[in-house]
């Protein structure tokens, strides 16, 4: 057929919508603290930007256990490549303040027996906060050492050098100038986020402190860093589960905690009553989580998005996700 007697080619239209995949890590826990296990895509419900969003995947990741470490594809992986054990980082906020230091003392020591749920495989860093940030121990496996610093360390000492262990580590890519120079507790979780943010997989920071911010008349105002140390622990998927030590039933300073820990999808337990049962419930959170394959209409219209995850109807647990990414 010659050219002049072919049918013209009318091009098509149709609509596309590309599809991105968002991964979301989700600690759900039964009313004594207990991790709830067996759930599937169908009993989560995901909204971003107030949208349903589709869970395409549900893992649950038990403490030891590969868990998933690829970022969401097109593609959802069969069994995502992954480094077995948890990161843990210790971070306490120490102060001689008398409402303070006797609760601190109190869970240096509860903390250590909280080591005792973890396995071989399980790595932990140790952090504290006073004038400013101090390092005592890179990402190890040698439990016995964090014991020690925190038996002696944290309140008698000084740390020394500390290197860049192989493996995970902090050292490797945090600031160290800018930890010496630390002076507020958003600060110090904004370079915790950033050094936390190229290392792959979920971590959990338990944070023991007494809370931050500043209060002018009836506000309570937070550094600017603050925004900084958000956006960071989520990028990380860092949990962080605050561990409140002040000697009241409430206090100003604890919103600091509250809001952290809701931001990054950890939670906020006092522990000048009920030690144990918050310790315990500790040791649940930690004990495995589930990680969701989330599909998302890209692109979305803005810079930052917010989560919401809860449980389908019938499904019975309390959920801590992060808010935001």
């Amino acid at each position: 057929m010659s050219a002049a007697g072919q049918e013209p080619q009318v091009p098509r239209h149709g609509e596309r919508v590309d599809v991105s995949r968002v991964l979301v890590d989700v600690r759900v826990l039964d009313g004594r603290g207990r991790p709830v296990t067996g759930l599937g895509p169908g009993d989560f419900i995901v909204r971003i930007d107030g949208r349903r969003a589709r869970v395409e995947s549900a893992y649950w990741v038990g403490g030891g256990e590969p868990s998933p470490e690829a970022a969401a594809s097109d593609t959802p992986p069969a069994r995502p490549e992954e480094a077995r054990g948890r990161l843990i980082v210790l971070l306490y906020q120490k102060d001689l303040e008398p409402s303070r230091i006797v609760g601190l003392m109190r869970m240096l020591i509860e903390t250590r027996l909280f080591l005792e749920s973890l396995g071989p495989d399980d790595r932990v860093a140790v952090l504290s906060f006073d004038s400013h940030l101090k390092i005592w121990l890179d990402f190890t496996r040698d439990i016995d050492r964090v014991r020690e610093v925190l038996r002696h360390g944290i309140l008698f000492r000084d740390p020394g050098p500390v290197e860049p262990v192989t493996g995970p580590s902090l050292m490797a890519t945090l600031d160290v100038v800018r930890a010496r120079r630390a002076s507020s507790m958003e600060d110090v979780l904004a370079l915790l986020g950033q050094a936390l943010e190229p290392i792959p997989s979920a971590k959990s920071v338990v944070l023991v402190g007494h809370g931050f911010g500043r209060l002018f008349g009836n506000h309570l105002l937070f550094d600017a860093s603050y925004g900084e140390a958000r956006r960071a622990l989520q990028a990380a998927r860092a949990s962080v589960f605050a561990l409140d030590v002040t000697n009241a039933d409430a206090h100003t300073l604890e919103a600091g905690l509250q809001m952290t820990a809701r931001d990054t999808g950890g939670f906020y337990e006092r522990t000048h009553l009920f030690t144990k049962a918050a310790v315990n419930r500790l040791a649940g959170a930690l004990s495995g989580h589930y990680v969701l394959f989330v599909e998302v209409e890209a692109p979305l219209d803005r810079q930052r998005h917010e989560i919401d995850v809860r449980l389908a109807r019938g499904v019975e647990g309390t959920v801590f996700a992060k808010r935001g990414y």
